[in-house]
């Protein structure tokens, strides 16, 4: 069931659930951000209505800066910035920032610690149209390996929210990664975020596999862990909203109480989400595994909905891998 003391969205598994996209939860957490603090400035590389930056650009056009199609420079100025006491937002499609401009944030902002919020924006295939040009699915892989960058992956627009200020009110840079597509909200404002945290969002009294989910996939775990237990299969799934710093606590607690366990995300299933765990857990507690993610491939062009299950994403996917390894338990 649903874990009472999150105060999750009663209406989650309903067919009248809202839908909205993470990346309406970013322009939201920034403007809150913005009159509350004014350090608070915000960058954009020529796609300031696509990642909701127009909502503080139009607030705040004396704290905006318009960069244009220049990412490179775009992540110079506010690595300048933020060693200089503002607190720099730059956002982008997540394939240019942090793809295009990769060398420059490493060097500029990773390197020199400087106090940049990096927003992905249109990542993994739920960007769906747009083609592999355009589905950042390896982003997490290509940044986590950097010194000092934080990494959250909200699970909805309310998350996306709450991350962003998060990240806002906390020294250093972070990577933000947010999705193109209306998806379902998950949370409440009352359910509580905290980063570094993974929380239980299905509980069960005798489970025997964890599933880890992040970012929208989130929401396909609860439907696959509600569909699971009328078959008589009980599971627990985890809000993996903060993929760096790890929760090494959470992830070791949730394994070995249920000896197995399934990652889903929508990444590569090198380097993201699954791979960060196996990692954890290949040093501490070798534990059988399951990835679900795009395994190795580049995606085609679709609606977001054929795209997951094309590549195997989707609710029956996730069943089918938590009872594979239940099985080699």
């Amino acid at each position: 069931m649903l874990n009472p003391d999150l105060k999750l969205n009663p209406k989650l598994f309903g067919s009248d659930v809202e839908v909205k996209p993470t990346r309406a939860g970013y322009g939201e957490g920034l403007l809150a951000l913005g009159e509350k603090n004014p350090n608070v400035v915000a960058l954009c590389a020529d796609l300031t209505e696509s990642t909701y930056a127009h909502l503080f650009a139009e607030k705040y056009p004396d704290r905006f800066f318009q960069c244009g199609v220049a990412e490179q420079n775009m992540a110079a100025i506010a690595a300048g910035l933020g060693v200089s006491g503002k607190i720099p937002f730059i956002s982008s499609y997540a394939t240019f920032s942090p793809g295009k401009n990769w060398e420059t944030i490493r060097t500029t902002i990773a390197y020199n610690n400087s106090n940049v919020k990096i927003a992905g924006h249109h990542a993994g295939i739920m960007t769906g149209p747009d083609g592999a040009t355009h589905q950042a699915t390896e982003d997490i892989a290509s940044i986590r390996s950097w010194p000092n960058m934080r990494t959250l992956v909200p699970c909805d627009s309310i998350e996306g929210k709450k991350v962003t200020i998060a990240a806002g009110e906390t020294n250093g840079p972070f990577y933000l990664r947010f999705s193109r597509d209306k998806t379902p909200i998950i949370t409440t404002d009352a359910s509580p975020f905290e980063i570094g945290k993974i929380q239980t969002f299905w509980t069960s009294e005798a489970p025997q596999a964890t599933i880890f989910a992040m970012g929208y996939m989130l929401y396909y775990a609860l439907i696959a862990a509600k569909e699971l237990e009328t078959e008589g299969i009980q599971v627990l799934v985890a809000n993996a909203s903060t993929i760096k710093p790890l929760d090494e606590e959470a992830v070791s607690s949730l394994t070995k109480r249920t000896g197995a366990f399934v990652t889903v995300e929508d990444h590569q299933v090198m380097g993201g989400l699954g791979g960060t765990i196996a990692e954890f857990m290949a040093k501490s507690i070798p534990t059988p595994m399951e990835f679900i993610g795009l395994q190795d491939i580049f995606a085609e062009s679709g609606k977001p909905a054929e795209l997951i299950e094309k590549y195997k994403m989707g609710k029956d996917h996730i069943k089918n891998a938590v009872k594979k390894v239940i099985a080699r338990k």
